[in-house]
């Protein structure tokens, strides 16, 4: 295993009298599954927003690859391959699923001006981005639906086709919050199975934000515990839902 792509070292956050992130140490892994769970007001959004560069930490520091990117903005981050995404999936309704991925991959030949003239110079890049996109589309469980209009799928469907557009875009990291949420069963199973066997295949370091903790631990790799703004365990799944002080968190009570 390499020795972490993405790193927090103490990184604490304050807002006023507040500590909503304290001293934590967190490290992402390539091909790796974290999942990051905690009760309400544990500080899990708040970390996930110090990571994207949407807050800056007031003490410690953020490393990728070995460089301190603490202070970068987001859309650094976002360069170097460290993508978020949210509840509510953002996509290209009126575009085709394929549409949506192809987009995805950002600026190309035929869009720029010295390259497009000359049609053999960008029909390539084209092509190998399409056999790409459909590469991709495989990988989340979409292919069968490559020319669906976007604005038509489940809500499902859409999670997935944001996590294709994301590998799509280049990401190297995914920050994802809560992408079972308003998702039955059976459908967030197979969200959080097209996310593991996409986050190995792909060599991604991945860190979920997750409440349904009877779905999601199953899938996780690596779990952070989270209470109070402090990481309190971190483990193996079911190393972590034995320890006393984490099941205290969530139910309010120690175990005897």
């Amino acid at each position: 295993m390499d020795d972490g792509l993405v790193k927090c070292l103490g990184v604490e956050k304050r807002f006023g009298g507040l500590r909503a992130v304290n001293s934590v140490d967190l490290t992402l892994h390539k091909g790796v599954f974290s999942l990051l769970i905690g009760p309400n007001g544990s500080g899990k959004s708040t970390l996930i927003n110090l990571i994207s560069g949407f807050y800056y930490p007031d003490s410690g520091k953020i490393t990728m690859n070995g460089v301190d990117i603490t202070y970068f903005k987001p859309h650094e981050r976002f360069k170097l391959g460290i993508f978020r995404t949210f509840q509510n999936a953002r996509v290209f309704p009126s575009l085709t699923v394929l549409e949506n991925l192809i987009m995805a991959a950002g600026s190309r030949r035929g869009e720029n001006v010295r390259f497009a003239p000359i049609r053999w110079n960008w029909i390539i890049d084209e092509k190998e981005l399409t056999m790409w996109a459909l590469r991709i589309l495989e990988l989340v469980g979409l292919d069968g639906l490559r020319d669906q209009q976007a604005g038509k799928l489940s809500g499902g469907q859409l999670k997935l086709l944001e996590l294709g557009r994301v590998i799509m875009s280049g990401a190297k990291v995914i920050l994802m919050d809560e992408p079972t949420a308003g998702l039955n069963p059976v459908i967030a199973e197979s969200v959080l199975t097209h996310i593991r066997n996409a986050v190995r295949e792909m060599s991604l370091a991945a860190l979920l934000v997750e409440h349904r903790l009877d779905i999601a631990m199953k899938y996780a790799d690596k779990v952070y515990a989270m209470f109070n703004g402090k990481v309190i365990a971190e483990g193996a799944p079911e190393e972590v839902l034995s320890i006393p002080d984490v099941v205290e968190s969530y139910l309010g009570e120690k175990l005897t």
